[in-house]
C-alpha cells in the first residue's frame, strides 16, 4: 500500500479549506506508514485514526462556516453530505475497527474510504463551493443519449480526470474485462424509481484511487475496494442529477456486485444500456425506470 500524497489540484483557493485538505491527506499518509510495521501499528493506528475523525469534524465545521459566510446556495446538500458522512460512514468504519481490534484490514479499508472519499469530495462537492466543479446545475430530466453522454463525461473528468466517448448505445452485455459493479435505486418525483447499473473497468477504478497516491495500485485489495465505494458514491450522485434526484443514500459493499450478479441483473433488461470509452478503460451505465402503484386508502371498519 503506498502512501498518500497532497496534490495541488485539490486546492480550491480558500486558505483555510486548502490547509486542512493537506493536513488530512498528511494524516493519512502517516498512518499508511504506520501500517508497514504490523506490531508498532495497532496502538499508534488506533490513536491516529481518532485524531483523523477528530480533526475531520473540525474542517467539516470550519467549511461550513465559510460557506455560510458566502452565503453558498447549495449550503443545505453540502452539509447533508458531511453529515451522512459523519452519522453514517465514520460509525460504521470506527465500529469494524473496534471490533477487529484494529486489524490491519480493517485499517486499510478506514484508510481507503477516507482516501476515495476525500479525493471525490474535494473534486466535486468542494470545488462546487468556488464556481469551479463541473455540473453544478441539475441536468435535465431526459434520456436523450445527447444530454446522458455529457454527463457521463462530466462525470469521468470530475472523477477520473479523463473524457469519455460513446461507443455503444444499445450496450448488450459485453465483458469489459476485470471491472467493478455497482447497482443503486433512487427516490424521483411522483413516486418514481430509477435504478442504476454501473460497470468500470479495473484500470480506471485504480487510476481513480490513484489520484491521492505518490505511486497509483498495481492491483485490486481491501484498501481499493473501499475506496472504490467511495467513488462509485461520487459517480451515483453525478447521474443522480439526470433524473433530479436527491435523496440521501449509503453505498456499501452489498451494493457492489460480481460479474456473474451484474450480468444476471442486467439481463433482467435495462431499456437504457451504454457503454463509453476512456483512454484508460470502460464504463458502463445503465438505466430503468418505474412507478410505484399508488398506496389504497384503507376502507372505514363498519360500525
Amino acid at each position: 500500500m503506498e502512501n498518500i500524497a497532497w496534490n495541488e489540484q485539490y486546492n480550491i483557493g480558500v486558505e483555510v479549506i486548502d490547509k486542512a485538505h493537506a493536513k488530512l491527506f498528511r494524516i493519512v499518509g502517516k498512518l499508511t506508514e504506520l501500517l508497514k510495521d504490523e506490531q508498532a501499528a495497532k496502538r499508534a493506528c488506533e490513536e491516529g485514526v481518532k485524531y483523523l475523525e477528530g480533526y475531520t469534524m473540525k474542517h467539516f465545521s470550519e467549511e461550513e462556516a465559510y460557506m455560510r459566510s458566502i452565503r453558498y446556495s447549495n449550503y443545505a446538500w453540502h452539509k447533508k453530505i458531511h453529515d451522512n458522512f459523519r452519522d453514517e460512514t465514520l460509525v460504521s468504519l470506527r465500529q469494524d475497527l473496534q471490533l477487529s481490534h484494529y486489524s490491519q484490514s480493517s485499517v486499510e479499508r478506514f484508510l481507503g474510504v477516507m482516501t476515495g472519499w476525500l479525493t471525490g469530495h474535494i473534486m466535486t462537492e468542494d470545488l462546487a463551493i468556488v464556481g469551479r466543479a463541473l455540473n453544478k446545475k441539475l441536468y435535465e430530466p431526459s434520456a436523450k443519449l445527447s444530454i446522458v453522454s455529457r454527463a457521463v463525461n462530466n462525470a469521468m473528468e470530475d472523477v477520473f480526470q479523463v473524457g469519455a466517448k460513446l461507443v455503444q448505445s444499445n450496450y448488450k452485455g459485453q465483458s469489459i474485462g476485470n471491472g467493478f459493479y455497482c447497482r443503486l435505486t433512487y427516490d424521483i418525483d411522483n413516486d418514481g424509481k430509477v435504478q442504476l447499473l454501473l460497470g468500470v473497468e479495473e484500470q480506471l477504478i485504480l487510476k481513480g484511487v490513484g489520484r491521492a497516491m505518490k505511486v497509483p495500485p498495481a492491483k485490486r485489495d481491501a484498501f481499493v475496494n473501499a475506496a472504490a465505494l467511495q467513488i462509485f458514491e461520487q459517480l451515483f450522485r453525478h447521474m443522480g442529477r439526470l433524473f433530479r434526484s436527491k435523496s440521501t443514500y449509503k453505498i456499501t459493499s452489498n451494493d457492489l456486485l460480481d460479474k456473474d450478479a451484474f450480468r444476471a441483473d442486467f439481463m433482467k433488461g435495462y431499456p437504457c444500456s451504454l457503454l463509453f470509452s476512456t483512454r484508460v478503460g470502460y464504463f458502463i451505465f445503465c438505466f430503468r425506470t418505474w412507478k410505484e402503484p399508488a398506496r389504497k386508502t384503507p376502507a372505514p371498519s363498519a360500525g
